[in-house]
């Protein structure tokens, strides 16, 4: 028997072709339909429960304001002038660089070694590129020494006594070795002068590189390059061949202004994304901004009053009693905080505490007008006649007090006369030009007393400042100063290279300094960076001078973007081999 289906009524026996697939159609755009929904629902769900960052991407160009033009763009001739240092800094390098602490670290070179005090043998990287792509090689050491021991160059004594004193040879294509004529330890500060390629300006006469401005194509190996040059920026890139941490920021733009006022103003213009340098005068309108980021760092260098030891206008400096009573007698914090707006921390000493040599025991001068008051009447400096000023031997104890004619430097020397005035002694704040200040006072030693600010970067060697074969003629002992055991310190610690045997000796050092007082250290200068808050991760640590707050330019960013947590540290720029970021 055959079976048959047994159909019942209903509307799908009538049906057409064209409805059931009509209807099949439909059924499957509905489950599309509720796929779409259910993804979405998943989609929404999964917002909520896997959390997200902001992580730094590439784009963006950072604008900084600064004070002046460059000059010379030239690692030979740029620390003359504040604008060539922070490009110089950025477009060149040398075999080393230093640090805070004062102590040599590698740049170029991979390492060095040092025999019998004379002999510096430093090996290259040789990973390390020009910015037109070619290799670093002690070819280009030995160019740029040669261009400072050329003796048709003139005009850099500072560099160029010292280098024609050094053999300098190479043992291969990535290693040099230079010889002293006698131990000499802060060489090691000199192999941080930047590098010159010899490819590019070998045909070119030393005395001309020596003095030139290499401003319209400078080629160097520092992380950035020059992009373009105009009459009132310069553009900076990342230096393509560069092998080191790449930035997240694709440019760096400095805008010169013709002075320090003209930077704030910028800012509060949208003019410029960075200001250089914060004024103590400008601090307080800065702190109220919520669009500016103040980062302050300790300079490497301090302000000290100068005496003159041998002027005999002003006899009464050889007396120690009477430079200590001068000590005591300076309200250094209130000086800090009232005239400098805080830009300071008060000194004890000539070196930083940060630096490997500081002394933190040395005798501290604290305000104490009774304690001044006491010094000056045991070496018998009285008020005879009652007009206010201490006098003896019928020399009143007044003097002239010297600085140059920054608004801040006159603020300075004007606070000090009122405080040297509630003891009975006279100074009268007398500021002149910088140029008057060196060449006319400081020089041939023709003032009183004089407030100079001083640059101490570097291996801590006290010896041309204060040892007193530098108290004539070019020297810059501007005191005067003469102390036999002092100069025996100097010379010996200058000519060894165990740390630990040299900070002993300049602990001894700064003892004598502290109780001879030959000049009164007030205070190591602040330095204050702006910088808008759209732009992240800026820092800028423990610097030796203001050129150096780029040092971590490539961490800096402005662009962001939002990534899953989990896939933040995969998402990030890659980092070149070797390189940290």
């Amino acid at each position: 028997m055959q079976l048959r289906p047994s159909y019942t009524t209903n509307t799908l026996a009538s049906e057409s072709p064209a409805d059931a697939i009509s209807r099949h159609m439909r059924w499957q755009i509905g489950l599309a339909l509720a796929g779409i929904l259910l993804l979405a629902s998943l989609l929404g769900y999964s917002s909520y429960s896997v959390t997200t960052v902001l992580v730094p991407a590439t784009g963006g160009v950072f604008r900084e304001g600064v004070a002046g033009n460059p000059r010379f763009l030239n690692p030979l001739l740029c620390e003359a002038n504040a604008v060539d240092q922070d490009l110089c800094s950025l477009i060149y390098r040398g075999l080393t660089k230093i640090n805070k602490q004062g102590r040599v670290t590698p740049d170029l070179a991979q390492d060095w070694t040092v025999t019998d005090g004379v002999i510096y043998t430093f090996r290259l990287r040789e990973d390390q590129f020009w910015h037109d792509g070619q290799r670093v090689t002690a070819d280009d050491v030995l160019f740029t020494v040669g261009i400072l021991q050329d003796p048709n160059v003139m005009g850099l004594p500072d560099l160029t006594v010292l280098w024609r004193t050094v053999t300098v040879e190479k043992l291969n294509d990535f290693t040099v070795r230079f010889i002293l004529s006698e131990p000499y330890t802060p060489f090691l500060d000199y192999t941080a002068m930047g590098l010159l390629p010899r490819h590019i300006y070998a045909g070119v006469p030393a005395v001309e590189l020596a003095s030139g401005t290499l401003n319209t194509n400078p080629i160097g190996a520092g992380p950035m390059a020059v992009e373009r040059v105009a009459a009132d920026h310069i553009r900076l890139q990342p230096h393509p061949f560069y092998n080191g941490a790449r930035p997240y920021l694709t440019a760096l733009e400095f805008h010169f202004y013709p002075d320090h006022p003209s930077l704030l103003a910028a800012f509060i213009a949208d003019e410029i994304d960075g200001v250089s340098t914060v004024l103590p005068t400008d601090i307080p309108l800065a702190e109220r901004r919520d669009d500016l980021q103040l980062l302050s760092t300790v300079q490497a260098g301090y302000l000290s009053v100068v005496f003159n030891l041998n002027n005999p206008n002003a006899p009464f400096f050889q007396e120690k009693a009477v430079r200590q009573a001068l000590y005591h007698a300076i309200d250094r914090k209130a000086l800090v905080e009232e005239v400098v707006a805080g830009q300071g921390i008060v000194a004890h000493g000539l070196f930083l505490p940060e630096n490997w040599a500081y002394n933190p025991n040395l005798t501290e001068y604290e305000y104490n007008l009774r304690q001044a008051a006491q010094l000056l009447d045991s070496a018998g400096w009285t008020d005879s006649n009652g007009d206010g000023v201490r006098d003896k031997d019928g020399r009143p104890l007044q003097f002239l007090l010297h600085t140059n004619d920054d608004p801040q430097q006159q603020a300075l020397i004007e606070r000090l006369a009122q405080d040297w005035q509630r003891i009975g002694v006279r100074a009268a704040p007398t500021p002149v030009t910088f140029a008057g200040l060196v060449n006319d006072l400081l020089v041939p030693r023709r003032f009183d007393a004089a407030l100079v600010t001083w640059e101490t970067p570097g291996d801590p060697d006290p010896y041309p400042l204060w040892h007193s074969s530098q108290a004539e003629g070019g020297g810059a002992n501007y005191a005067g100063w003469r102390n036999e055991e002092a100069d025996e310190i100097m010379e010996k610690a200058r000519s060894i290279t165990n740390e630990e045997e040299r900070r002993q000796l300049y602990w001894r050092f700064q003892e004598i300094f502290a109780e001879e007082a030959p000049a009164l250290v007030l205070y190591y200068p602040v330095y204050t960076y702006g910088v808008s808050t759209r732009v992240h991760n800026v820092q800028i640590g423990s610097i030796n001078s203001p050129a150096e707050r780029f040092a971590d330019f490539a961490d800096w960013y402005i662009v962001t973007r939002r990534v899953p947590a989990n896939q933040a540290a995969a998402l990030a720029p890659p980092t070149p081999p070797g390189a940290v970021r």
